[in-house]
């Protein structure tokens, strides 16, 4: 699964379907990429509490309130989660979800 930067992310998490999605996806262990803003679904789905993630720097304090380590770093892997800054760090991110799958 691959969840999309920009604004988009804001509303998508509002939407229980997409929580559900997300979280069955977790738990069958299936890779979740998110990038940008992506992860603010993760927090929504509840699934960051113990995870080390990063996204678009400003969002570290909402990160770690949903109990994220949060890594101000190009690319971090966490188990099934693959997670990035901004459109800069693509490179790396695909790099990562191509391993992954």
């Amino acid at each position: 699964m691959i969840i999309p930067g920009g604004s988009s992310p804001e509303n998508l998490r509002l939407d229980p379907h997409i929580l559900k999605f997300v979280t069955e996806a977790d738990a069958s262990g299936k890779p979740i990429a998110a990038i940008c803003h992506g992860p603010q679904i993760l927090a929504s789905a509840d699934l960051l509490k113990g995870r080390t993630i990063t996204a678009y720097p400003p969002l570290q304090d909402d990160m770690v309130n949903a109990g994220a380590a949060f890594r101000d770093e190009e690319v971090i892997v966490d188990r099934n989660f693959i997670t990035s800054r901004t459109p800069k760090d693509e490179p790396a991110f695909v790099r990562e979800l191509l391993k992954a799958l």
